[in-house]
C-alpha cells in the first residue's frame, strides 16, 4: 500500500490528500497516512528513507518522492485518473 507521511499543519500535505480525496482514493483503502510530524517515528523514516526532514514524502514499493506535484501526478497515474 502506498505510504504518505503527512503533518496536519503542512499545507502542501493538505494539499496532496485534498487531491487524492477529489481522485476518490480512500484513506486506509488505497493509501496509508502515516505521521510525519517533526519529532514522530514517521519523520525518522522519512529522513532515513529520503534524506531530507520534509513532508510530504510517498513511498510506494521502491519509489520515494517529496514535493506535493509530482506525489499527486504521482497518485493520479496510478490511480489512472
Amino acid at each position: 500500500m502506498i505510504q504518505l507521511y503527512l503533518w496536519a499543519n503542512c499545507p502542501f500535505c493538505q494539499k496532496v490528500v485534498r487531491a487524492a480525496s477529489d481522485m476518490g482514493l480512500k484513506e486506509g483503502v488505497d493509501y496509508a497516512e502515516i505521521d510525519g510530524a517533526p519529532g514522530t517515528p514517521g519523520r525518522e523514516v522519512v529522513e532515513k528513507t529520503g534524506g531530507k526532514a520534509m513532508v510530504p514524502f510517498l513511498i510506494d514499493g521502491d519509489v520515494h518522492m517529496y514535493e506535493s506535484d509530482d506525489i499527486i501526478d504521482y497518485l493520479r497515474n496510478k490511480a489512472g485518473r
